[in-house]
């Protein structure tokens, strides 16, 4: 059987239709995610059991034929894992009891990470069975910066500024966490792809909250070390980094980190992007979430433009972030067709 476009694409081949996939392509603007969601309970009881992540993870295929699947999981198992208390509230997004010094850190241990993580694991791998033979199943996880600011602000923040000064503090402490993660991430990673996971990528969503000399310790040095472990692991399986928010830093980030995909955000210049970042790297991205939400002409006029602008190199057709829970699944369908639609 022909290898699969996505991963055709990662490897640097320019085709002639782009795959696509959307992050958040499972979720709640699903009427049969919601669904699923209300008979799971808790979110965490949905990510950790493999019957509802299986299915979910499903459900946008079935609907849309995407040319990737993404494990529906959460950035946030990886510190719970670790032994930091995680919950959801409801309408109010993840809370964890914070770490704010190099002295939270003793109590977190990698001794029963991957015991707590089986459930993930197990997902990834009856996706691989039940997954379309031509859809690649992309494994993920959050990028320890990314993550570094929930376990420290003790969930969402505008100004991560618990973290930062931290951070500026006490530098060694706050790297400490960043290796713990680092390492976390590689250990994490692997374990999906031996489950199944033909690609992965790397979520760091805050990214562009950081100065240049902080990006590159706390995204890009770690970017780093996790794609190499990695690519000395499992050559074969390419990994996507997503820096949201770096932007004239992407090109930095595409050049050294050794990532063999590139995810844009939805500020970053179609042309620049392509002119640039296309040579280091296949590009994913970047149309805006709020832009598929609202459809219409616009919607279809700019999938084409993205289409012609970026499709001159190896490309993924994707999101700037991920989809918004009031979008109309028939939006979604409307952009896979002009994503689809012959030039």
């Amino acid at each position: 059987m022909a290898e699969k476009a996505l991963l055709r694409a990662l490897k640097g081949e320019t085709l002639a239709t782009p795959p696509v996939w959307l992050m958040r392509q499972a979720g709640r603007y699903l009427p049969e995610y919601r669904a699923v969601r209300a008979q799971a309970g808790g979110f965490l009881d949905l990510c950790y059991n493999p019957d509802f992540a299986v299915e979910v993870t499903l459900q946008p295929i079935r609907r849309y034929g995407f040319d990737a699947a993404i494990l529906f999981s959460d950035i946030l198992v990886v510190p719970h894992a670790l032994g930091q208390k995680l919950w959801f509230a409801e309408g109010e997004g993840p809370k964890l009891e914070p770490i704010r010094d190099a002295e939270g850190l003793k109590p977190l241990s990698r001794e029963r990470f991957h015991e707590r993580l089986a459930p993930v694991y197990e997902t990834v791998r009856r996706l691989r069975r039940e997954l379309p033979a031509e859809t690649t199943l992309i494994g993920f996880a959050g990028a320890p910066w990314t993550v570094a600011t929930y376990m420290v602000e003790g969930g969402g923040s505008k100004d991560f500024a618990h973290a930062k000064l931290w951070a500026y503090r006490d530098p060694a402490g706050f790297q400490a966490l960043i290796d713990l993660l680092t390492d976390s991430t590689i250990e994490y990673l692997s374990a999906q792809v031996e489950a199944g996971a033909e690609a992965l990528q790397l979520f760091d969503t805050w990214a562009g909250a950081l100065p240049p000399e902080a990006f590159r310790l706390y995204a890009i040095e770690p970017a780093r070390r996790i794609a190499a472990a990695l690519l000395a692991r499992h050559p074969a399986v390419p990994l996507i980094g997503f820096p949201r928010g770096a932007g004239m830093l992407y090109a930095e980030y595409a050049a050294t980190t050794g990532v063999q995909g590139l995810g844009l955000d939805t500020a970053v210049p179609p042309d620049w992007a392509a002119a640039a970042l296309q040579p280091k790297a296949c590009l994913q991205g970047n149309i805006d979430p709020l832009l598929l939400a609202a459809g219409g002409e616009a919607l279809v006029r700019t999938v084409r433009d993205r289409v012609i602008r970026l499709g001159g190199g190896p490309y993924i057709f994707n999101l700037g972030h991920g989809i918004l829970p009031f979008t109309p699944p028939e939006n979604v369908a409307a952009l896979v067709e002009a994503v689809r639609r012959p030039t």
